[in-house]
């Protein structure tokens, strides 16, 4: 019988364990005044944190936006960088980010690094809103965002160069890297490996041993209908 893959040797564990333990806090909107005390990196995120000291005397996280520094004040109601506004509020044109899903929800939508959306236009039901996967939502007029355009926006054009800083970015968020491919491992490793075959043996038996069932299963073809 030919020998397991690994993934089914593994089982069916989960792959993906979300290293919570790491993780600084949530984000969360309030219609107060507040005051940045510092910037923060959070390894679950690949946007950079705002720890802002409120009105109160309580502290909170906000998602921090381009061109702010510790010192600067945040608040709610006023058109200027890193302040909290209903969409409603909210000119056409004007960068925002942390979109609300629904009034109260605290943020879900774009919120990774150098994103921001623009609102494209308003009526009395909804705010049509350009994402920056260049597709158009509605929400709610309530719905609050964030003014500007989140920080980091130069973490992509630096290459990893190395795969360790790879394995050290992806184990940071508690993902499985490397991922070795079939045809990559040897034939005793995987049904795809070896070079003596070319190409991928996909069709195998619907009676096949468990080991040797990879790919597709009593399949009459593969590929695109030929025309007749």
């Amino acid at each position: 019988m030919p020998r397991r893959p690994r993934s089914r040797v593994k089982g069916s564990s989960p792959r993906y364990r979300a290293p919570s333990h790491r993780f600084k806090g949530t984000v969360k909107y309030r219609e107060i005044m507040g005051k940045v005390v510092d910037i923060i990196d959070d390894p679950g995120r690949t946007a950079p944190l705002a720890e802002v000291m409120y009105e109160d005397g309580k502290r909170g996280l906000l998602i921090a936006p381009e061109g702010i520094k510790t010192g600067d004040t945040v608040s709610f109601g006023t058109l200027s960088v890193g302040s909290v506004m209903p969409l409603a509020e909210i000119p056409e044109g004007v960068p925002i980010y942390n979109i609300e899903s629904r009034p109260g929800d605290h943020g879900r939508f774009v919120r990774s690094s150098g994103t921001f959306a623009i609102i494209q236009s308003k009526d009395e039901k909804f705010v049509n809103v350009l994402l920056p996967s260049k597709k158009v939502k509605r929400f709610h007029p309530n719905c609050r965002a964030t003014i500007g355009i989140v920080g980091g926006s130069g973490r992509t054009s630096k290459p990893f160069v190395k795969a360790g800083n790879k394995y050290k970015a992806m184990r940071a968020r508690g993902r499985l890297y490397p991922i070795v491919s079939g045809v990559s491992m040897n034939p005793t490793d995987h049904p795809f490996g070896g070079s003596t075959k070319p190409g991928i043996p996909k069709t195998v038996k619907k009676n096949a041993p468990p080991g040797a069932k990879v790919g597709s299963f009593g399949a009459r073809r593969t590929g695109r209908k030929k025309r007749k």
